[in-house]
């Protein structure tokens, strides 16, 4: 006797237990899914789906999906019509449906036939899912992009532009003004050496590859050393800085500059989102996994619904959309950190602190 995909015997009924079930399942899925009669009439209509489109289930039965999800791709070529005609089932499309308030959604669709033992269409099935926050990244990505590419093509423009000057000046040019020329090439070129920088950091982080340098390195020594760094920004700012390490910290086997990137990263960010009076500590200890840092502080802190996607590249959540950036720093923290072996978290509490934790593993310290 042949099975169907579910592991039931051809023939045996499902039973008002597995409905029930089924049903569970369905709805606890953070997806919109829908399903279809063989008249691509709604015969079915999760939680999700009533979530995304504003429609109750009660509401959306019996109507053609055409008319409550409104996608993009419904009088071009519509998923559920393909697959009917051709049977074989349609996933990862991107398309669009339009909530009630007729608000357009980006979605990804899966889309499959439904059929009965002897291959007869009953009806379809769809599941789509909400991919704004996806496509809003894409749209960071490709600003990020044209601003460098702007950027830097107007510092190459202002080089280019003083070095003539030079080359066309006679001996006679005042001394001064050279000098005056020179200086502004030299701050372009820093400039165009910073956004390069910058790049090549936003294109390791997206392949996923980061070379270290790995030496022997003081974490002692790199947290002094911005400790110190900060101080002056710091207390312009009317923040203070307070550092607290355990005593005789091993040395680690690490890449020291791109260690130093991690915790000048989580710095900036800490400055930023303080307050004048604030308070921003550095600690680090040893433990039974390797060594922590832990930078804390009493600033903002961060949404709950924020905090899965802190780590994600352009994510500036709504309180950093304000504050000059692109959202790359934190990115650039987990992929060094994890690169090392280590990990990254975080911990916050709305409106009163936030701890970043950096653990380096024991494989990368060195206990000799």
């Amino acid at each position: 006797m042949k099975e169907n995909n579910g592991g039931r015997s051809t023939g045996q009924k499902i039973g008002y237990g597995d409905l029930a079930f089924y049903r569970f399942i369905i709805d606890s899925i953070p997806v919109g899914v829908l399903t279809v009669d063989s008249e691509l009439r709604i015969s079915s209509f999760n939680h999700w789906a009533e979530k995304l489109t504003g429609y109750r289930a009660e509401e959306a039965m019996g109507r053609f999906c055409g008319d409550v999800l409104q996608g993009g791709k419904c009088s071009i070529q519509c998923p559920l019509k393909t697959i009917f005609s051709l049977k074989n089932p349609i996933s990862r499309l991107d398309s669009t449906i339009q909530n009630r308030d007729g608000e357009v959604i980006p979605v990804r669709m899966n889309t499959a036939a439904l059929l009965d033992d002897q291959g007869e269409l009953l009806g379809g099935v769809e599941a789509f899912q909400d991919i704004s926050y996806r496509k809003a990244l894409e749209r960071e990505k490709d600003n990020f992009v044209s601003m460098v590419a702007h950027d830097m093509r107007s510092s190459l423009s202002i080089i280019g532009g003083f070095v003539l000057r030079l080359l066309r000046s006679d001996r006679k040019t005042d001394e001064d003004k050279e000098e005056k020329y020179l200086e502004i090439v030299k701050n372009e070129a820093a400039k165009l050496e910073i956004l390069i920088d910058e790049f090549l950091e936003f294109s390791r982080i997206q392949t996923g590859r980061l070379k270290l340098n790995l030496s022997v390195t003081s974490l002692d020594k790199v947290l002094m050393e911005l400790y110190e760094a900060y101080q002056p920004r710091a207390a312009d700012l009317g923040i203070s800085l307070d550092l607290r390490s355990d005593s005789g910290l091993p040395l680690i086997e690490a890449d020291t500059r791109q260690l130093r990137r991690v915790f000048a990263n989580l710095m900036d960010n800490a400055i930023k989102f303080s307050e004048t009076g604030g308070t921003i500590t550095i600690s680090s200890h040893r433990s039974k996994e390797g060594v922590v840092v832990k930078v804390r502080d009493d600033g903002m802190g961060i949404p709950p619904d924020e905090l899965p996607s802190i780590f994600d590249a352009f994510h500036r959540g709504k309180v950093g959309e304000k504050i000059k950036g692109f959202g790359l720093g934190l990115a650039s923290v987990k992929a060094i950190v994890e690169a090392h072996g280590g990990r990254v978290r975080v911990e916050s509490e709305q409106g009163k602190e936030s701890i970043f934790e950096v653990l380096l593993p024991k494989n990368s310290v060195n206990e000799g």
